[in-house]
């Protein structure tokens, strides 16, 4: 069970749709972009097949599951697969661009026709994408730019951190429906592009103290709990339950055997920690006052009846600006990589050569149909 929410799927907000064209910069801030949404956006996740206990007071749970923070990585994957298609297309064209890739009733479909379809369906932007990448390359080289395991791992973390946790990271993959492998594969670019630009930046103490100061409420934690619970649907069922335990039956096994919350069942009951606000009144109050180790009663709910035992507890904290410095000073770098890297990469694409033969070509003939429009226009001014 998910402490915002005990529905079986983990979903998360999506505040934009998936673009089919991104431009350059576009493609190059995604990365960047995506950790900065996600912390500043709450992430929910829901499960279809179990029971909301831990959905905050007052949420409709009746409501859709809410969709991830703006985030294109499904997009991302979608065009390293399309690339890979349009790459094996045009290899095998040349020879044989008329060889049959699929027949209905007796009438081909080309792998000349499979090509154009792959172009329209997405080529430009996956050209585009793969230009993108190539040039990041090969300023990283002139840089003198390497990526290794540990930066990949260090961005992962800081991910994890940026959307809340582990949970909240695997259902923002999930959503987009990537893996910790996909996602490992978009890295180095999103690496070496830091890389680049973090010399460019600078980030003052002064800055860091007026970040704290407008985001102070921000730096401050709720009083939490860590508790298991086992979720039944009546009064008898729970004190059985409760027997068992005071003749020392182990807890988790029980979760796993009798609980009906499909959400933490398997973990033994185990909830993680979580505010006051995140669980449902009746919930709460009792999980609030429970100390480590101890079990409550049967507690009923709208839900049926819980068992709880709190395993941990975190006291309120204030933390001061010394303690979030580097925390802030990481942030502000962020942000500032993220602006620069789209200024950064027009100049890098105006100066590079660079031919494409998708957009080329378009070009071209808007550039020919200029002037003869502007001369109809002035043939139709001169009559």
């Amino acid at each position: 069970m998910d402490k915002k929410d005990l529905n079986g799927n983990e979903n998360l907000e999506n505040n934009g749709t998936t673009e089919e064209e991104l431009n350059t910069s576009e493609i190059i801030n995604e990365e960047v972009e995506v950790a900065q949404v996600a912390a500043e956006e709450p992430v929910n996740t829901t499960k279809a097949d179990s029971i909301p206990v831990m959905n905050k007071v007052g949420a409709n749970n009746a409501t859709p599951p809410p969709t991830a923070p703006r985030s294109n990585k499904a997009w991302m994957i979608a065009s390293i697969v399309l690339a890979a298609a349009l790459i094996i297309v045009l290899v095998v064209q040349k020879d044989d661009s008329k060889k049959a890739v699929a027949t209905v009733n007796g009438t081909k479909i080309t792998k000349e026709q499979l090509y154009d379809k792959l172009i329209e369906a997405g080529g430009e932007s996956t050209l585009q994408s793969m230009i993108t990448t190539e040039l990041v390359d090969q300023e990283a080289k002139k840089a003198n730019v390497t990526v290794t395991d540990e930066d990949i791992n260090t961005e992962l973390e800081d991910l994890k951190a940026q959307f809340g946790g582990e949970a909240a990271f695997n259902a923002a993959l999930s959503q987009s429906s990537m893996t910790v492998d996909d996602l490992k594969k978009q890295m180095p670019l999103q690496v070496k592009l830091r890389k680049i630009l973090e010399p460019q930046v600078t980030v003052t103490d002064d800055e860091i103290k007026e970040y704290y100061d407008t985001n102070k409420a921000t730096f401050s934690e709720e009083e939490q709990v860590r508790a298991s619970h086992i979720l039944v649907e009546t009064k008898e069922e729970a004190d059985a339950i409760l027997k068992q335990l005071k003749e020392g039956a182990d807890f988790a096994t029980l979760a796993k055997e009798k609980s009906s919350d499909t959400g933490s069942k398997d973990n033994g009951g185990d909830l993680d920690f979580f505010k006051r606000g995140d669980m449902v009144a009746e919930f709460s109050d009792v999980a609030f006052k429970l100390k480590v180790g101890e079990t409550s009663d049967a507690v009923k709910s709208d839900y049926g009846y819980h068992i709880i035992k709190v395993t941990d507890h975190k006291d309120a904290k204030d933390y001061t600006l010394e303690e979030k410095k580097d925390e802030i000073r990481k942030t502000l770098v962020s942000q500032k990589v993220s602006t620069l890297s789209s200024t950064w990469m027009s100049e890098t694409t105006e100066k590079a050569k660079i031919t494409n033969t998708l957009t080329d070509a378009k070009e071209d003939a808007a550039a020919t149909a200029e002037p003869t429009a502007s001369a109809a226009a002035g043939n139709e001014s001169t009559k």
